[in-house]
């Protein structure tokens, strides 16, 4: 925490993004920074921890690897999969929900393991520190998009044309039908916002409250330190250990589920 370390507490410096390898292409910046270093751990990460579950050999007495995996893919299965998309979308939903629910998990508990990746130092020494790259909303915000792009896919592609008919439903008297086709065109819009923004704002405030909670203490000295100390640290503490616990997991489910639901009901409309 560079900003600790100054003698000045700034939270939101933490979340800054600096450019640490500038690429432009033309108007297109496609510089490395932070977020883009934390995107390939986790995308990295999600991968090794696909092969080394689902690969093991399967035994009739399963080991511990073989658990996580049978876990990890009957929650994704019949809690997330199941729950939202029809049985006949499942083998080409699936894999997609499965692994924006891994892809996100991961990258919201990378978020809370401390590194070397703040892109400061302090004599000379890389200083450490906790970042969640889902608390950047234009990495929601692409999710998102993908998730509700590829709802309207498969929409057209499972009904044809005659998807765009559901966004009006029965029985509208026909003067109000350019009114409710506006109305559900809308609501389709604020998904993009609701799927981007639940998951970026409560990464960001719980990081927002650790980095509060435990980063007083590097700018307090005296009594004051230790009476600050008694409250805050246990507070922090309490924080990360919520976040870690129950946020990461919750957040990567919603998320996934919610995209399954919005695909479901894309390929049957009256489901």
């Amino acid at each position: 925490m560079n900003t600790l370390l100054a003698g000045t507490f700034d939270p939101a410096k933490e979340f800054e993004l600096k450019q640490w390898v500038s690429i432009h292409l033309g108007p297109i910046d496609m510089s490395i920074n932070k977020a883009v270093v934390y995107l390939a751990i986790s995308a990295l990460l999600t991968i090794a921890l696909g092969l080394f579950t689902m690969r093991s050999r399967l035994a009739l007495l399963p080991g511990r690897r073989q658990t996580v995996g049978e876990a990890l893919y009957e929650l994704a299965q019949t809690q997330i999969a199941e729950q939202g998309l029809p049985s006949k979308a499942i083998g080409r939903w699936f894999p997609y929900v499965a692994s924006l629910f891994l892809f996100i998990f991961t990258m919201n508990m990378v978020g809370f393991i401390p590194l070397p990746l703040t892109g400061d130092t302090w004599h000379g020494v890389p200083t450490w520190g906790i970042y969640a790259v889902t608390s950047q909303l234009s990495v929601t915000l692409v999710l998102a998009l993908l998730s509700v792009i590829f709802t309207h896919v498969e929409g057209v592609r499972a009904n044809g044309l005659a998807y765009f008919k559901s966004f009006v439903p029965a029985g509208v008297p026909k003067g109000m039908v350019p009114v409710m086709a506006v109305l559900e065109t809308i609501s389709h819009v604020f998904r993009v916002i609701s799927l981007s923004v639940r998951l970026y704002a409560n990464m960001l405030a719980g990081h927002m409250l650790i980095l509060v909670s435990i980063g007083l203490l590097f700018i307090l000295s005296g009594i004051t330190f230790w009476i600050v100390a008694v409250v805050s640290l246990p507070i922090g503490i309490a924080f990360y250990l919520f976040e870690v616990v129950i946020v990461v997991t919750i957040q990567a489910f919603i998320f996934a589920a919610l995209t399954a639901i919005y695909i479901g009901t894309a390929i049957e409309p009256s489901h």
